[in-house]
């Protein structure tokens, strides 16, 4: 396969490239990330715990923020937050900079994602997070980043590598930072006592919430 300037080198799909190799690499990538998942159980610690109490003594919203892949495992956490009980919204870091900011308030919570813990945009955002006075949250692959020395939780989402072979695709890192994210929403919604009739109100749409309609 190449494009059109020609940067990729044309592979042709025959007898040198075996269904079983293909398989075994699309299985090695799944074990991999596995692996990451479990040698993480232990990030579930006292920094969770205190997470979860914040998130659950505020008043106002879990505001999740992150820019590039990130960003996108941002947005599906905080959809999760919000169908399950607890009130959050995604925040593009690059647009809080131009003018956004103003939808936080000291009553909400920032919940952070970085794997270096120095992306600029975010980077840029903290002092005026500071000036407001609301909690940080990061999930942080960076322990002594600028990010996590100015959160007052951090939930480590390190990793030794990126399971694609360059060691740059945001992949392990990224799948992490999201199961992390589903910790956090299970044990919320578990200590809210979130029930499937809070479910089905959340959730009237598509082939789940008939399901849940008819059952309730």
């Amino acid at each position: 396969m190449h494009n059109q300037n020609g940067y990729f080198k044309e592979i042709t799909m025959d007898n040198e490239i075996k269904t079983q190799h293909l398989i075994n690499r699309g299985r090695n990538v799944l074990t991999e990330e596995v692996e990451v998942i479990i040698s993480a159980t232990t990030n579930i610690n006292e920094q969770f715990a205190e997470a979860i109490k914040i998130i659950l003594n505020i008043s106002g919203k879990v505001i999740a923020c992150a820019i590039g892949k990130p960003g996108y495992i941002a947005q599906k956490i905080s959809s999760t937050f919000s169908s399950t009980g607890t009130a959050s919204f995604y925040l593009h870091p690059a647009e809080a900079l131009h003018g956004d900011l103003g939808r936080v308030s000291r009553e909400d919570v920032m919940l952070i994602l970085s794997n270096s813990g120095e992306t600029a945009e975010i980077i840029h955002m903290l002092p005026t997070l500071k000036h407001i006075g609301l909690p940080i949250i990061s999930i942080c692959g960076g322990p002594g980043s600028t990010l996590a020395k100015n959160s007052d939780v951090v939930i480590s989402s390190q990793v030794a590598r990126e399971c694609c072979p360059l060691n740059l695709a945001p992949t392990s890192s990224t799948t992490l930072a999201l199961v992390l994210g589903d910790a956090l929403a299970v044990t919320l919604l578990q200590e809210r006592g979130f029930s499937r009739q809070d479910f089905a109100l959340f959730h009237p749409g598509g082939s789940l919430g008939s399901r849940l309609r008819q059952a309730i």
